[in-house]
């Protein structure tokens, strides 16, 4: 058998170390070899039997004598499994005299040459790999992305009479994304966002009006002022559940995915978002009848009685939104005028929390109202208690709102 047939069919190379106290020669290591391990194992593992058949190759010795004693290694190739390797590897360590000498033999190691050439292959299909890339010149570079813009494009869908730009799973996905134009669309398909919208101009077409109110909707706009205008027009015609902007200055069709799926990911419920930005000024109160955070009732009571109390029934509206948000946590917060969160609370510390805290104007949790915790919100100076349900209240300070949903 050929050393290159050996090598393509072995798996194991069986590494074994011997010493001998005398000098001995290569064929006096392989003839112990045989000799000794002769009717110790099954017929099965027998040496001779193994390399006439070819499952185990060529013995290889590398042996040198030094003061009259010779030191050396043994190599056997093995095209049996793990386990059968092992017990050939264990029977050499029986051997003890090699032709007239006392000898010693340890195995050291068995190499697995598969795991071996695999390391290979990664190494050089990691210099294949870099060399393509190196080859790949800023013209081919512009071809690549001329041929995915095209596939992008390919994508694009359309979305009603005014045939506005869309992802393709626009007409099935139960939740929308409204962005402002075309690249937006092209840039948020790239990331593999499908489910996108663009109302083309600050005007928002009626289509996306009706569109929002079928659908859960997000809308996505530019950190800029060009943003704040289409989210303004978006709340006053549609019904928008979520908004998230890109980061201040930066535009949707220039994000990178990170960028993309951040935004994405931290969207807000579009009443916390109004609470926290001033979006729509005094100018567009007007406009509110549009928002769902606004009921018809809302609306009518708008038109009879000082803007300060509709403000102040939206914030408990919103306040009950955020409450929803800690259903099932055991968790609360409390809030400053803004409304903004600046400590997130177990219920189980809240007496303590409100007892120990400097400032507050709401507490928001996911439990019950007693008249312990009325007590001490109202030496507290907080203004609002927000939770599910209260229990036994008998004093209710005149300067806190309890605020449930029962």
């Amino acid at each position: 058998m050929g050393k290159g047939e050996e090598l393509t069919t072995t798996k194991y190379l069986i590494h074994a170390q011997i010493n001998a106290n005398g000098i001995v020669e290569k064929p006096d290591v392989v003839g112990a070899v045989f000799g000794q391990t002769e009717g110790l194992l099954s017929n099965d593992l027998d040496l001779r039997e193994l390399q006439r058949t070819g499952r185990i190759g060529r013995i290889q010795v590398n042996i040198h004598s030094n003061s009259g004693r010779a030191k050396g290694e043994i190599v056997i190739p093995s095209s049996l499994d793990r386990v059968e390797t092992a017990i050939l590897a264990a029977s050499l360590e029986t051997i003890n005299r090699v032709g007239p000498c006392e000898a010693q033999i340890q195995t050291l190691k068995v190499e697995d040459v598969r795991a071996v050439k695999r390391e290979q292959v990664v190494d050089r299909a990691k210099e294949i790999y870099k060399n393509m890339v190196e080859s790949v010149g800023p013209a081919s570079m512009k071809m690549i992305e001329e041929v995915r813009e095209a596939m992008r494009v390919h994508e694009i869908s359309e979305y009603g009479d005014d045939r506005l730009p869309a992802g393709p799973s626009i007409h099935t996905s139960d939740a929308i994304i409204v962005v402002e134009g075309r690249s937006d669309v092209l840039n948020l398909l790239k990331y593999g966002i499908k489910n996108t919208v663009a109302v083309e101009g600050v005007s928002v077409p009626q289509s996306i009006g009706e569109l929002s109110k079928k659908r859960t909707t997000t809308a996505f706009v530019d950190g800029d002022r060009g943003g704040e205008l289409i989210l303004k027009e978006l709340l006053q015609i549609g019904d928008v559940d979520y908004i998230t902007r890109a980061p201040q200055g930066k535009e949707v069709e220039d994000l990178e995915k990170d960028e993309v799926l951040v935004a994405l990911r931290d969207k807000v419920p579009t009443a916390q978002f109004l609470a926290n930005h001033n979006i729509l000024s005094e100018s567009n109160n007007s406009h509110r009848k549009h928002d769902k955070h606004y009921s018809k009732k809302q609306h009518q009571k708008f038109k009879k009685e000082p803007v300060e109390e509709v403000i102040e029934d939206d914030e408990v509206t919103l306040m009950k939104d955020m409450l929803k948000e800690f259903e099932g946590t055991g968790n609360g917060a409390i809030l400053d005028e803004a409304l903004n969160m600046t400590k997130e609370v177990s219920v189980e510390d809240i007496y303590e929390e409100i007892k120990n805290i400097e400032s507050a104007d709401s507490v928001i949790f996911d439990g019950v109202i007693s008249q312990r915790l009325v007590d001490v919100a109202a030496k507290k100076g907080i203004k609002n208690l927000v939770a599910f349900k209260s229990i036994n209240i008998v004093k209710k300070p005149h300067n806190l709102k309890i605020i449930t949903i029962e």
